[in-house]
């Protein structure tokens, strides 16, 4: 379900400040018709804290339209408590294919918590569950032995492994696939070494750019071009390093609104526009990458 690359799209405001569905359906149809696999609504990239319900809501109805019939649409569902991620979990129209659901975030509930919160949950969704690990925004980290224990559950089918760096719980992780269960990177920087390790695909936000470049990053390690791969790899980084210098999605929003696929660079408070030297040097090395 999660192989290949995924592009968690980001949220447009229109000059009101209102959602831009249009630019929505537009922005997904161009990284399908690119190479993307499929797309992630509702992810951090797009800006979900800053949503509200019907706002969500349309969001996700949009990205139904865009996917039906020719791509994989999972969508993001957070919560720090397991009543209401059930909840939004249920909620889910049809049209979504899987949920990508963050451990449990500010509340450190531990380990044996966190098993079983997605275990309920589990039970509960309409569509199978992706972990969303990222420990440097939950505060919850999880041992090797948690995550295989949450692998084993069948209606949890992959995990967006995102924990800043590739140690050796990355490299044991990766070097016993588990049958049934896809680990995608979501560490932008790090996704060549992490699929030369072993993981189906990313959830990537710099993939809204050189999505084709990112699809064959993907293409080159399933078919042992390592040294295609590390080219390809080392270029994409930079630009990835780039769109990741200010908090995310404000340059890739820059960047994306540079090029007239988004009618606004506008995020929503707390987070600030990027500034210009940001965006100046993300599109530099955008259009420098072969």
């Amino acid at each position: 379900m999660l192989k290949g690359i995924h592009v968690p799209l980001v949220t447009p405001f229109d000059s009101a400040g209102e959602v831009a569905v249009d630019a929505i359906e537009k922005l997904g149809r161009h990284v399908l018709d690119n190479g993307a696999d499929g797309l992630v609504a509702l992810g951090t990239t797009g800006e979900v804290a800053v949503l509200d319900p019907e706002e969500r809501s349309r969001v996700i109805e949009a990205c139904v339209r865009v996917c039906a019939g020719r791509a994989v649409l999972t969508v993001g569902v957070t919560g720090n408590d397991t009543r209401s991620t059930a909840r939004a979990l249920r909620e889910l129209p049809e049209g979504v294919h899987a949920a990508l659901v963050t451990v449990p975030y500010f509340l450190r509930p531990g380990e044996r918590g966190v098993v079983a919160h997605f275990e309920a949950l589990a039970e509960e969704a309409p569509v199978p569950l992706v972990i969303y690990h990222v420990p440097y925004r939950t505060g919850q980290t999880l041992s090797i032995a948690t995550l295989r224990r949450l692998a084993a559950h069948p209606r949890i089918v992959g995990m967006k492994y995102a924990v800043g760096g590739i140690d050796q719980d990355t490299v044991e992780l990766l070097g016993e696939p588990i049958d049934g269960f896809d680990v995608v990177g979501g560490d932008d920087v790090l996704i060549s070494p992490m699929l030369g390790l072993g993981a189906t695909g990313g959830i990537l936000a710099s993939a809204h750019l050189k999505t084709e470049m990112f699809a064959n990053l993907v293409y080159f390690w399933r078919t042992g071009d390592a040294e295609g791969a590390r080219l390809s790899g080392h270029t994409l980084a930079r630009l990835s390093a780039a769109l990741f210098a200010e908090p995310n999605p404000a340059v890739l929003k820059g960047v994306l609104h540079a090029q007239g696929l988004i009618p606004t660079p506008d995020v929503r408070l707390p987070l600030l526009p990027a500034s210009a030297e940001a965006v100046a040097r993300a599109v530099a090395i955008h259009d420098d990458t072969w």
